[in-house]
């Protein structure tokens, strides 16, 4: 996924008197693309929050058809200074990095590629894919971890169960279950299914901040009533957060972690700490997939550099302008 910018979003605030401090986040439209464009929600960063633990991006699409909206065709591009997670609901995207990793993204199971100090991949699904719906997820990595080799893993959780809901755990540790994926800060991913007027107390540790993306139902978080798409957040503090469904099943992700404690700067598909750095990684990226002045049209023909080569015959996405002001941290 790409360009993560960003703008105002709606911010509704629950009541106080003792509870977690609570925000419900609303999405706005990206498209993904050319004419037929897929359109995602996007509700991490934005104006009023960037980060919750290391979570720094969050694009939610589907249930969308292949046939109306071409599904996703996202060529090969860079990023550094992050990890991604995809995580689906329903279809399949082929994945393919130029660590050498080539994998099938599928319902239930989650791969995670570790960017680090430079990694270029590609997203496309597939033509066995009918209805294409899940979320794109990044993580900052920390000073200590940003410039790590590239990366890949991928983990089938299974499933938890308790009365009225049912979970998978595919990262860090919660309902009794833990994910062996590595992260180079605590975090917490959760997909929670919650049936029909079910309603699960999950402990949490309190030192973590929370967001709860809704994908489909009406959620209640303790006391705040979110729709699909939108995300609650909760602020360190409480040991434990309630969930509640009512008149429908509701399903969710829950993540988390530890509050970042270190600027970001943040533009298209960089993550790094100056606006200086990105601009480089910018060059190096365009020097790597440009020929007497001209894209490439095939990446398999990238020269070798930061990024590497993805072994796919689409044509690499050109970096964008970069803008006229300075980048500014995110925090």
């Amino acid at each position: 996924m790409t360009n993560p910018e960003r703008d105002p979003a709606e911010l509704r605030l629950g009541p106080g008197g003792g509870g977690p401090r609570l925000e419900v986040l609303t999405p706005r439209e990206v498209p993904l693309g050319g004419l037929r464009a897929m359109t995602v929600r996007r509700t991490l960063p934005q104006r009023q929050r960037s980060l919750i633990g290391a979570w720094c991006f969050v694009d939610h699409y589907g249930p969308d058809l292949v046939t109306e909206t071409g599904g996703m065709q996202v060529s090969p591009h860079p990023h550094t200074g992050l990890q991604t997670v995809s995580w689906l609901f329903s279809g399949e995207i082929d994945h393919r990095d130029s660590a050498g990793h080539h994998a099938p993204v599928r319902p239930g199971e989650v791969n995670l590629m570790t960017a680090g100090r430079g990694i270029s991949h590609s997203e496309v699904s597939t033509s066995a894919t009918r209805l294409l719906h899940g979320v794109q997820l990044w993580v900052a990595l920390p000073e200590g971890s940003r410039h790590t080799d590239p990366g890949f893993e991928h983990y089938v959780p299974p499933r938890v169960r308790g009365p009225g809901w049912r979970a998978r755990v595919f990262l860090g540790s919660a309902l009794g279950d833990t994910s062996p994926v590595t992260t180079f800060t605590p975090l917490l991913g959760v997909e929670l299914v919650l049936e029909t007027g079910g309603s699960v107390m999950v402990p949490v540790d309190p030192a973590y901040e929370h967001g709860v993306l809704v994908d489909s139902g009406v959620l209640t978080v303790e006391h705040l009533d979110a729709k699909p798409s939108e995300l609650v957040y909760a602020a360190p503090g409480p040991t434990s957060l309630t969930l509640t469904a009512h008149d429908e099943p509701v399903r969710m992700l829950l993540l988390g972690g530890r509050p970042f404690g270190e600027p970001i700067v943040m533009w298209w598909n960089f993550v790094g700490r100056t606006h200086d750095e990105i601009v480089r990684y910018r060059a190096e990226w365009q020097a790597q997939i440009t020929r007497d002045g001209a894209v490439l049209r095939n990446s398999r023909d990238v020269a070798p550099g930061r990024f590497g080569i993805v072994d796919d015959p689409l044509p690499p996405i050109p970096a964008p302008a970069m803008p006229n002001a300075r980048l500014k941290e995110r925090r």
